[in-house]
C-alpha cells in the first residue's frame, strides 16, 4: 500500500520550514519503519524444507559424536571469538 505525502509551500514560508513540515508529515505516516521493516524480509520455509534441513544437521551431529568416540578429532569446548 503506497502512501503519498505531499506539502505545498505557503506565502512568505522558507523552504527549510517547508522540508521540516514534509519531514514531520513523512514520520507521523510512518513510512521509514514499513520501508525498514521490509527490507530484509524473509520468506517462511516450508515444512518439507524444515524437515530435510533439521534431518541433515541430526546426521551431521550423529557423525560428530562418532568421530569423538573413535578418537578421531577431539572435541571443541568453549566459545569461538
Amino acid at each position: 500500500m503506497a502512501t503519498n505525502v505531499q506539502v505545498s509551500k505557503n506565502n512568505n514560508e522558507s523552504s527549510a520550514n517547508v522540508i521540516r513540515r514534509f519531514t514531520k508529515r513523512v514520520q507521523g505516516a510512518g513510512i521509514v519503519p514499513k520501508v525498514r521493516g521490509g527490507r530484509y524480509f524473509a520468506r517462511i520455509k516450508s515444512r518439507n524444507v524444515q524437515r530435510t534441513a533439521k534431518l541433515k544437521k541430526l546426521e551431521k551431529r550423529e557423525s560428530y559424536e562418532k568421530l569423538i568416540k573413535l578418537g578421531k578429532i577431539q572435541e571443541h569446548r568453549g566459545r569461538r571469538r
